[in-house]
């Protein structure tokens, strides 16, 4: 009887030691929750046994939650201790860090943060190294998302919202004759149009990057490029007709007003500086609808491939640089030369449709093949493909018109 009672209580006594076991985190270790009715849960899982093969000492707890009760109670622990209320599926936890849901920033994150502790396969470190290096010292896939940003930048840059605003700026300064307040208000205008526009990619990136893991939010944004470039090409052919990215002309006059204050002779100094940056504030308000389409492809694209932090940065800080290179050529010439040509019509029709056309082809290889934008040759061929197309549409158009 003796010989009972004592195994009862060895018993008792070692039930809480069994359970603070199971719920404790053990460091350097992954703990993954997931469902297999979840289709996000099994592209991750892909993911965590490539990743478990490329860190042979790294650990991972695999616990599925569909089929039995059994990790119900240690889910709802794990994410109370990390203060997490909705226990959505999949969930990663690793020493500090937690990852609820699946995306390309997510996995760039789990990897990084088990390089940090843990070593690679010999194997891996050299097919690492052996991926292949760049100018600059840049990986291929850096070198192609830098590439990349570039050319969206630079096809942004050709907006013809802000190209009209800009020359319509420069040529009513030009009559003053002064190239001092030519460079003081361009310089000005252009400064706080980079910044206000910089400001509104980073607010897209970061609502994008806080969402992208959920499926529909990445069909949203690709029926919204594709939206967005059909209307741009539809101008080509019916310009401003129906539903327009355009300045609307009830919006001009109010621009003519403000832009001629700019020219007034006893406007000088810091009140002239003034008055250019409440009235490029203003503009780039109004001109937001030209260039939503752009800045919201770009983001969900460097979001889907695990950008962040001071990577970001440098990204944002090369795509408004760009933006800006045309405006700045602009702005130079007048500068250098006191003449400024009229921006027309036709140019906004040529700039619509080339854009639009370099929109549809990003939208359709987000949703069919997004790898080829992670690939140096990928983005030069879409790009080139969309040009290409454009300039054939240009030519029959002409070619049409001029028979008959």
């Amino acid at each position: 009887m003796g010989q009972r009672l004592r195994r009862i209580i060895l018993l008792c006594l070692m039930l809480p030691l069994s359970v603070a076991a199971e719920t404790a985190f053990e460091a350097d270790t992954l703990y993954v929750f997931w469902s297999e009715d979840c289709p996000h849960c099994r592209e991750q899982k892909l993911f965590l046994e490539s990743l478990q093969q490329s860190y042979p000492e790294l650990r991972v707890i695999d616990m599925e939650l569909s089929r039995s009760d059994r990790y119900h109670q240690l889910f709802r622990q794990m994410a109370a201790a990390r203060g997490i209320t909705s226990l959505s599926v999949p969930t990663v936890f690793f020493n500090d860090h937690v990852w609820v849901g699946a995306s390309a920033l997510i996995e760039r994150q789990i990897r990084q943060a088990v390089a940090s502790v843990h070593a690679p396969a010999t194997a891996v470190a050299d097919e690492t190294a052996a991926d292949g290096i760049w100018f600059g010292g840049l990986q291929e896939s850096e070198a192609s998302i830098l590439l990349l940003t570039a050319l969206i930048a630079l096809v942004d840059g050709f907006n013809p919202c802000s190209l009209w605003v800009l020359t319509l700026l420069l040529a009513l300064v030009i009559n003053s004759g002064s190239r001092r307040r030519i460079a003081l208000v361009g310089g000005t205008f252009l400064l706080t149009t980079a910044l206000i526009y910089g400001a509104f990619v980073a607010g897209v990136f970061s609502v994008l990057s806080f969402l992208l893991y959920l499926q529909w939010v990445q069909w949203l944004v690709a029926g919204f490029a594709l939206f967005f470039g059909l209307v741009n090409v539809k101008d080509y052919f019916w310009y401003k007709r129906g539903l327009s990215f355009t300045i609307a002309e009830s919006q001009k006059p109010g621009i003519y007003r403000g832009l001629r204050r700019l020219r007034q002779e006893n406007l000088g100094g810091i009140a002239l500086i003034l008055a250019t940056v409440l009235m490029a504030a203003g503009i780039a308000v109004v001109e937001l609808p030209c260039t939503a389409g752009f800045p919201v492809l770009w983001s969900s694209i460097i979001s889907e491939r695990g950008v962040a932090g001071g990577e970001f940065a440098l990204l944002l800080g090369v795509y408004v640089l760009v933006y800006l290179l045309i405006e700045l050529l602009v702005f130079g010439t007048a500068l250098l030369t006191l003449r400024m040509e009229r921006f027309e019509e036709r140019h906004g029709r040529l700039l619509k449709l080339y854009g639009g056309m370099i929109m549809l082809a990003l939208a359709g290889a987000l949703v069919l093949k997004p790898d080829l934008m992670g690939q140096l040759q990928g983005s030069l061929l879409l790009f080139g493909g969309a040009f290409l197309a454009a300039s054939l549409i240009v030519l029959l158009t002409r070619s049409r018109a001029t028979s008959s």
